[in-house]
């Protein structure tokens, strides 16, 4: 597999095949006047990416079958340890592309040189990523078989229809440019299985080229960190959730496996991760100063709003502090009017005395 993406991608400078690629339409200027043309985008890095893509819904099964097998007979050998190696690395290297890719596409005005500190953390990213989500799943597949069909066909039908939700609720019109040479059912079946795609790898890893069907490229340029926030603490909130099941329910295979340490180090697995991520995007991302809104901005946000949210509103706090000072106000009310009515009987005191 991985040889045949480097012969279509050496190959694809010289000899090009009917092949869906990303256009893109452009007005320039021509005597005077402006020309519509259209420039196709990343075209060999598209195909890369794509077969690379095609490759990881492969490697992902295969290595979570792989690392399954291990785990019910409880032995390793060094056949499966390697071929897990190589599948891990298939899939890294794919969502490694993708995002170089992903890069190319949005930044497609700007010379992008991508440097090897970024290709560094891109790496120990997705390692991290992957390797603790194929876990994970292992792990509660192993001790609930028939739940983790639940648990996968969720997770896949959300990123499957997401898109489309997305671009029913836009009401767009279908889109048409695709393909020249496709037909509405043609457009219709290249779509689906863009999806299809963006769902597989999302089960895994998040997916660095987001689709939008009302694009005219198919593809999400703007940084959503929105929606790169929900999707990681959803995501460490599911495997949370998954490994506790494994915890409650594990059986005697793992009589002598640490759970809790096992479980710690696979939420801390997770969080390097999301650290590498953060590295990346702060410090050696290629475009970093064409962003509107750093990671360290977006995060300080998030606190504010955090704090706000946790902040009780004022006239609680006023009213608490009221409560607070009532028993003294009660107090000084009490001493002022016992003072207020000796000064009222005072008078009739002296009166009768001086009687």
């Amino acid at each position: 597999r991985c040889v045949e993406v480097f012969y279509i991608y050496f190959r694809a400078g010289r000899v090009e095949e009917p092949y869906v690629s990303i256009t893109k339409k452009r007005q320039m200027p021509k005597d005077g006047y402006s020309e519509e043309i259209e420039k196709e985008v990343g075209q060999a890095e598209g195909k890369l990416c794509t077969h690379r893509s095609a490759a990881f819904l492969g490697s992902a099964p295969q290595l979570t079958l792989q690392l399954y097998i291990c785990v019910l007979q409880q032995e390793i050998t060094a056949a499966r340890s390697i071929f897990m190696i190589l599948s891990l690395l298939s899939i890294v290297y794919g969502a490694l592309r993708c995002n170089i890719l992903a890069i190319k596409i949005k930044y497609d005005d700007y010379d992008v040189s991508v440097k090897p500190a970024a290709y560094l953390c891109i790496f120990m990213w997705r390692s991290f990523e992957i390797a603790t989500r194929v876990t994970v799943l292992v792990l509660f597949s192993s001790v609930l078989q028939i739940w983790i069909l639940p648990v996968v066909l969720l997770n896949f039908f959300v990123f499957f229809f997401y898109p489309w939700i997305l671009f029913w609720q836009s009401k767009s019109p279908f889109p048409e440019n695709i393909e020249k040479a496709l037909s509405r059912v043609g457009t219709t079946i290249v779509l689906c299985l863009l999806t299809f795609l963006y769902a597989g790898i999302n089960m895994f890893c998040w997916s660095a080229v987001q689709v939008k069907l009302n694009d005219p490229d198919l593809i999400n340029k703007s940084q959503n960190w929105y929606r790169l926030t929900v999707y990681y603490m959803l995501r460490f909130i599911e495997n949370a959730f998954l490994l506790l099941m494994w915890y409650i329910y594990k059986t005697d295979i793992y009589l002598y496996v640490c759970a809790p340490l096992l479980v710690l180090q696979l939420l801390i697995g997770y969080c390097m991760a999301v650290l590498f991520m953060l590295v990346f995007y702060q410090f050696c991302h290629p475009c970093k100063k064409l962003f509107s809104s750093n990671v360290s901005e977006g995060l300080l946000s998030c606190f504010k709003f955090l704090c706000f949210i946790c902040k009780p509103p004022k006239s609680t706090v006023l009213t608490d502090k009221a409560e607070v000072k009532s028993p003294e106000n009660t107090d000084e009310a009490w001493s002022s009017n016992k003072t207020i009515d000796s000064q009222k009987w005072n008078p009739h005191q002296s009166v009768s005395s001086n009687a």
